[in-house]
């Protein structure tokens, strides 16, 4: 194996990233768990959503034809889906650089988000350790990017920031402790260093709101890593099982 396929790359474009590991794609952790945990909730919530748009843009709706109609409807899921993306990729770029200190420039939309984050960071007085770093397992074959470890008063901590308005979900736990139990992380300088090495006590999420925030202890032990593996076998017997139906065979002399 060259020298260049060897390691930990995570690669973004347009709709996103991933990751290559020594070479080979590599499955990442947050695409895991959404294709092997199960979420009941989000039948309610796509049906809650697309009936809110239709009544919030009724007049709007009946001045297109029928066709077009329905593709409005079927697309506003998508539209609340990822606006609500977009709004916590930004809360975590900004949110990283007031952890290490930097000034930034807060949109008007994003303030209630960053005033919260601010007052957390008053509050707590984190220490950052590590933000926004890539972790990685070869034995299992994933990777990931987590958003800091940081020291507190009483331990150092794996810690996640979420801004869904419903709050976190209890696969944050199977989350943290996939990067908490990855083999190694990347330092600043690109270097792997193994993740034990960094004596990390427990986890934390923290859910950032318009209207403030709360700091939520996570449980990430040894448990919610098997769960964690689990559900990434599930993930991928999802994918495999695509393959595993063939095609239609009809007697010998038969035809088709």
């Amino acid at each position: 194996m060259s020298a260049e396929s060897q390691g930990l790359k995570r690669i973004d474009n347009a709709k996103g990233h991933w990751y290559k590991l020594d070479g080979q794609k590599a499955d990442g952790v947050t695409t895991l768990l959404g294709k092997g945990v199960p979420k009941p909730a989000l039948i309610n919530w796509a049906g809650n959503t697309t009936a809110a748009y239709a009544v919030d843009h009724w007049d709007e709706l009946g001045q297109l034809p029928p066709s077009q109609r329905l593709s409005e409807l079927k697309a506003a899921k998508y539209k609340v889906r990822d606006a609500a993306a977009k709004r916590g990729i930004e809360v975590h770029a900004i949110a990283d650089l007031l952890l290490q200190g930097k000034e930034v420039e807060v949109p008007d939309e994003l303030a209630g988000h960053v005033d919260a984050y601010v007052k957390f960071l008053n509050e707590f007085e984190p220490v950052p350790v590590l933000t926004e770093f890539q972790v990685a397992s070869r034995q299992w074959r994933y990777c990931g990017t987590a958003d800091m470890v940081i020291d507190l008063p009483g331990g150092r901590y794996l810690a996640d920031i979420k801004t869904s308005r419903s709050g976190i979900f209890g696969e944050t736990a199977l989350q943290l402790a996939a990067y908490r139990y990855a083999e190694f992380y990347l330092d600043n300088d690109g270097v792997e260093q193994p993740m034990a090495a960094l004596g990390i006590t427990g986890a934390l999420g923290i859910w950032v709101r318009g209207d403030g925030y709360d700091v939520l202890p996570i449980e990430a032990g040894d448990r919610e890593f098997k769960d964690f593996l689990h559900a990434a076998w599930v993930a991928r017997w999802t994918e495999r099982s695509r393959t595993l139906v063939g095609t239609a065979i009809r007697p010998a002399g038969v035809a088709a």
